[in-house]
């Protein structure tokens, strides 16, 4: 069993942690919002800061919301660096990008192992333990530490650091093309008259059914509580854009996708499932 630092309960990092303590492992537990943490308090060490709760651990692990908020807990004024051991190891499963793991990389010091590690699943995931988790650094670095992952889900080493990164945008590229693409068809069947239930029982045979029944319930009764946030694909969908802009690669879909996205969070449904962005595209109110 390790010893392991968690930053990070949102709602995500809540039920992950969780997991890896109920599988044997020695927690250090740190939010920015020390509410969050107080349930751990008997189950885990409860932190006053990042770089006490990296203190004495073998690995840190990140669960935070954007590229910003790594730098801040990590680097930052009493950051999880400060405390880490010389040879200790950062596994950042944020989603954050391919291009900033490589900045974030080079501002460790030297002797520090960095994993790349993000997931693709909902919080239902994260309590069950089904998640893909999208491995990025050596082999040698990979089986060392999916073992330590292994309760979270499904560790899988997708190459080199950032390639981890790298799988997570284009996976959820695919989610939010997929959701988009369901809400336009919707919206032409809408248009042509079709009866709702029939256009939908037709769409759930065609190759968008398995997108659209994960998500039929909330389609069906426009209420979209949430798994997976709007806003949070929202920046995914950004950081996805941000890498196309340096890259010799031409995209129509993906930019239409998170365009529809952005509109929906305009609309207010940032909170609200990404799958609200189906009710967006039809001209539906949606609540969560």
């Amino acid at each position: 069993m390790a010893t392991l630092a968690w930053l990070g309960l949102g709602a995500m990092g809540t039920p992950m942690a969780s997991r890896l303590i109920d599988a044997g492992h020695d927690l250090r537990v740190w939010n920015r919002s020390p509410d969050k943490a107080e349930p751990f308090a008997h189950r885990a060490t409860v932190a006053a800061s990042p770089s006490e709760a990296a203190q004495g651990t073998d690995a840190v692990i990140t669960m935070l919301a954007n590229p910003d908020a790594v730098t801040e807990v990590v680097l930052g004024g009493g950051g999880a660096l400060a405390g880490m051991p010389h040879d200790g190891t950062l596994i950042d499963m944020s989603t954050v990008g391919s291009d900033y793991t490589t900045e974030l990389r080079s501002e460790l010091t030297d002797g520090i192992a960095l994993v790349d590690a993000p997931v693709l699943g909902s919080v239902s995931n994260a309590e069950d333990g089904s998640l893909k988790v999208f491995v990025g650094g050596s082999i040698e670095i990979f089986e060392r530490w999916k073992n330590t992952l292994a309760p979270l889900g499904k560790p899988m080493h997708m190459g080199p650091i950032g390639a981890g990164q790298a799988m997570k945008l284009v996976a959820n590229s695919a989610l939010a093309g997929l959701i988009t693409l369901t809400g336009e068809t919707l919206a032409l069947a809408d248009s042509l008259g079709l009866d709702e239930e029939r256009a939908i029982d037709g769409l759930l045979e065609s190759p968008l059914g398995p997108a659209m029944t994960r998500k039929l319930d909330k389609i069906t009764s426009d209420n979209y509580t949430p798994s997976f946030k709007l806003a949070l694909m929202l920046k995914d969908m950004r950081l996805v854009l941000d890498a196309v802009d340096q890259r010799d690669v031409e995209l129509k879909v993906i930019p239409g996708a998170e365009q529809w996205v952005a509109a929906a969070n305009d609309s207010g449904f940032g909170d609200l499932d990404y799958s609200s962005v189906v009710a967006k595209v039809r001209g539906r109110d949606a609540r969560g």
